[in-house]
């Protein structure tokens, strides 16, 4: 469904109009396209502290096809290095980059602070760099015109970053703002793809639920990027997968991932190409409040959402059926971050997914080479968020800093950043697509 209330503020009426009733006034994102693969214009490369890796760091900023400088009038993104701050002073460093940045950058533009971990033998290097965590939500917030503000931590090599920092500063990014993201520090394996506009080539990935929406979306643009993929979906859609599996050049395995047996049988269909990428995508809301919702309900919600999630996956990894430096992929939601009314059972089920990811990331990374990671989507326009009444929809477009909704296709940008072989140092990360929304942290 269309955002007519985003359409109007783009009219000199409407940015009047809003403006005088103090309204959110949502920017178009600009969003990746054959047309427009990469942001264009100068990368502002910043320093607080002293500069422990710059010449690495600019070389890897330099990758992202952006002009960069020390100075711009109207940069289209600006990088501050903050891994070195340790101290108030440094900290102050920061302020001082950024301050007279943040009005002359370009809209739709990114601003990316990389930090350090907090020490737990350093409290004060952890409190300075906790702080970062708490600048860089805060000026998310209030930055406006479609921009997005990311923190970066960087633990061992700053080459670990590589593919974080391309995703961050490329429009694949659009709809993820005020998000913490570490990289390194995991038994994650680290690499480079031959060629960074197709990551996935030669790569096999497995989407649950890609008959329609999200998962529909996840398939086609790891396509994009290279992937073979099957495409799994419950047998009652096996038409609309049969679809979506011609036009991708896809394989379609109708199969209930609820079965006892359904890992077995994904590694038995996968078994003469092999899998690399393993994107739990599949999900069903039942909701009512608590104290009128019956067991049916609370139970067919786990068991797709989690329970369905933790039998495949330990499935697959017994079996071995995951190739070594692949990736596995999960959906959570905000809601089992923030909760939300009527959905103890789905938000249950979605905090169950950032558990299994934090628990699992770090053994399988060690014991398989497969990093875990996972996405949580906030408001996503989609056939079923059309359905939802007027109001509250609305309320659900407007309550984060895009002041919008996002589409299935940001969450398949960050899907295939997690599956990149490129990414193999960012393991354990759940990383909110929801446009920094006001809700949970």
């Amino acid at each position: 469904m269309a955002d007519r209330y985003l359409n109007f503020t783009g009219t000199a009426p409407g940015r009047f109009l809003t403006r005088r009733l103090g309204l959110p006034q949502p920017a178009p994102l600009l969003r990746h396209s054959p047309e427009h693969p990469h942001l264009h214009g100068q990368l502002l490369h910043l320093t607080a502290g002293e500069p422990a890796h710059r010449e690495e760091l600019a070389k890897l900023l330099a990758g992202t096809g952006l002009d960069v400088t020390s100075s711009a009038e109207r940069p289209v993104a600006a990088v501050v290095d903050a891994t070195a701050v340790t101290g108030l002073d440094s900290l102050a460093e920061v302020h001082a980059a950024l301050h007279p940045v943040v009005r002359s950058l370009a809209t739709g533009g990114r601003v990316v602070v990389l930090g350090a971990p907090p020490s737990p033998d350093d409290h004060h290097q952890a409190a300075v760099q906790q702080g970062l965590e708490g600048f860089v939500r805060s000026l998310g917030k209030e930055i406006g015109r479609g921009r997005t503000v990311n923190l970066v931590r960087v633990a061992g090599p700053v080459a670990a970053a590589e593919s974080t920092l391309r995703f961050l500063l490329s429009p694949k990014s659009a709809y993820v703002s005020g998000q913490v993201i570490q990289v390194g520090g995991t038994e994650g394996e680290l690499g480079a793809p031959a060629d960074w506009d197709r990551p996935l080539a030669g790569r096999t990935a497995l989407v649950t639920g890609a008959a329609r929406g999200i998962g529909e979306a996840v398939a086609e643009t790891l396509v994009r990027d290279g992937a073979e993929v099957v495409l799994l979906d419950v047998p009652s859609a096996e038409a609309d997968l049969a679809r979506v599996a011609g036009r991708l050049g896809g394989r379609a395995l109708p199969l209930d991932i609820t079965a006892d047996d359904a890992g077995a049988r994904i590694a038995d269909f996968t078994a003469d190409s092999g899998l690399d990428v393993l994107v739990h995508n599949a999900g069903i809301t039942r909701d009512r409040r608590l104290a009128n919702m019956p067991a049916e309900r609370w139970s067919s919600v786990l068991d797709v959402n989690l329970a369905s999630v933790l039998r495949t996956t330990d499935a697959l990894l017994a079996a071995g059926a995951v190739r070594r430096g692949g990736a596995i992929v999960a959906t959570a939601s905000i809601a089992g971050i923030a909760g939300n009314t009527g959905q103890t059972n789905y938000a249950a089920s979605k905090a169950g997914i950032v558990g299994l990811v934090r628990s699992l990331a770090p053994r399988a990374a060690a014991e398989h080479g497969v990093t875990v990671n996972a996405v949580a989507p906030g408001f996503i326009e989609t056939k079923m968020t059309a359905a939802v009444p007027l109001f509250i929809r609305e309320a659900g477009r407007r309550m984060n800093s895009l002041g919008q909704g996002g589409l299935p296709v940001d969450v398949a940008e960050t899907t295939s950043w997690f599956a990149s072989p490129g990414s193999g140092a960012v393991n354990g990360q759940v990383v909110r697509v929801c446009g920094q929304s006001l809700l949970g942290a």
